[in-house]
């Protein structure tokens, strides 16, 4: 996945479910972000919730809604 189109999380905000990797937003929609692990090794992917992060969804949310809606022509 390209780096121009995912959004990295800070480790101090959240890391990998699986193996606690950083990271990346590579996805969102009106209810959702989609992650990836950025390890090599693990490549897990889920979704979570806008405010996952402890943000209140006001930090990546935002920024993810505006870059794949503009990625996608939106």
């Amino acid at each position: 996945m390209s780096d121009d189109y995912t959004i990295p999380v800070d480790l101090k905000d959240g890391c990998c479910r699986s193996c606690g990797g950083e990271l990346r937003i590579f996805d969102a929609d009106d209810c959702i972000l989609e992650v990836e692990c950025a390890n090599e090794e693990c490549l897990d992917a889920y979704s979570v919730e806008p405010d996952a992060f402890g943000d209140g969804g006001i930090t990546y949310w935002p920024r993810a809604m505006t870059l794949f809606c503009d990625a996608a022509g939106e």
